[in-house]
């Protein structure tokens, strides 16, 4: 007679919890939509050549329309140069068109006007926009010189949120694991909104300054993590062995605000694409799962669930009231928070830790028959130190 354990055992106090409980019920198809999908290529040139590769592929598949166009969101830096180079090339040599592409920039700096050579808007003109055929209405990148920042952050959102999300989002990744500008400790429910820029960010970009941080804004406007994450599909390329520990964070470890990147642990569609010195951080178990995987057959445009495009709904960012300019606090009219004559007694009150002196207890003389019982008498008076060797005999 066969027995079975559940058989015997009542667990209909476990049916409240099993019916909110995706993972026990389902276990399967719940790991394989969480998987993050990760392509190791010898160098950058070779990274750059699948990312462009794999952005074609899935503008075509797509197939827009100017009624329905292919949202896709950019990033600028150093990492993503050779990847517009080859989609400008693969644009005039007719392998793709740009026209029903609608584009998201990650960011801008706040203060710099946009024919500023090293603002976003000159490099995304200069390595892309201006080789390929997109409409100048489709493009979408911040104004970090907007007379109210918090209403172009929201009005960037509604702007997402009109065209029914981001189709993909292209990354990169900085040395200390931030995505975009989401700075280590940045929320993970974030939007898009004003950052301060951390000093390891502004010491990295210093080089398109000339080498003086000092040229460099202290402030940038930035999608959010929630905005990224939003997206159908974040693409993130990594190439160096400078962005190998913020890789191994992003990978192995656990989600953290302290490196974004490892966020993208809970996106359904996200795909790291670095080169090998970018690795050297991973276990070389994690570099060899990655790469048998896609020895099986199976590259980043199979492997997971089949991305299907699925309508959805958004709700735009409310745009905020503007304060009449006569209702405006100013320097003289605006009010202190804190009175002159505030005074904090900062002083140590000795006489209540004097009054009840804390003494400390060995946990010894809580314990009944313990084996270390009486050792509070011992260590009261002097300890003799007993040497080993008084106590091994001659043979």
């Amino acid at each position: 007679m066969e027995c079975s354990l559940f058989s015997s055992l009542d667990i209909s106090f476990l049916f409240p919890f099993l019916s909110y409980s995706p993972i026990l019920l389902s276990p399967i198809p719940i790991l394989q939509r969480l998987v993050t999908r990760v392509i190791i290529r010898e160098d950058s040139r070779e990274v750059s050549v699948y990312i462009a590769d794999y952005i074609i592929s899935r503008i075509k598949s797509f197939n827009p329309t100017p009624a329905q166009p292919f949202v896709l969101g950019l990033p600028t830096g150093s990492s993503p140069e050779l990847i517009y180079k080859i989609l400008v090339q693969r644009h005039r040599a007719g392998e793709i068109s740009f026209k029903n592409v609608v584009t998201f920039n990650m960011d801008e700096y706040v203060g710099l006007p946009r024919d500023h050579p090293e603002s976003y808007h000159s490099f995304m003109y200069k390595h892309f926009f201006s080789h390929v055929d997109i409409p100048p209405q489709n493009i979408n990148i911040l104004n970090g010189t907007a007379t109210d920042l918090v209403a172009e952050c929201a009005s960037f959102e509604a702007r997402i949120a009109r065209y029914g999300g981001i189709e993909l989002f292209l990354g990169g990744v900085g040395p200390d694991g931030h995505i975009a500008f989401n700075e280590p400790g940045s929320s993970l429910n974030s939007r898009t909104r004003v950052k301060t820029l951390a000093y390891d960010t502004i010491l990295a970009n210093s080089r398109f300054f000339g080498g003086d941080t000092d040229k460099v804004p202290r402030m940038a406007m930035t999608v959010g993590i929630q905005t990224i994450m939003d997206s159908r599909e974040v693409v993130i390329v990594a190439t160096g062995a400078h962005k190998a520990f913020a890789v191994q964070k992003g990978l192995e470890d656990g989600v953290n605000h302290m490196w974004t990147l490892s966020a993208l642990q809970l996106h359904q569609h996200p795909l790291i694409v670095c080169d090998r010195d970018a690795t050297l951080e991973l276990k070389v178990k994690t570099v060899r799962y990655f790469e048998s995987i896609e020895q099986a057959g199976t590259d980043a445009r199979t492997q997971g669930p089949a991305l299907v495009y699925r309508p959805r709904t958004y709700v735009p960012a409310p745009l905020p009231a503007k304060t009449p300019k006569s209702q405006q606090p100013t320097p003289d009219g605006t009010p202190e928070k804190v009175p002159k004559d505030l005074r904090i007694n900062t002083e140590l009150q000795r006489r209540a830790l004097e009054e009840e002196e804390l003494t400390p207890d060995s946990m010894s003389s809580r314990l009944v028959d313990s084996a270390i019982g009486g050792i509070d008498g011992a260590l009261k008076s002097d300890l003799i130190f007993d040497r080993m060797g008084t106590r091994m005999t001659t043979l």
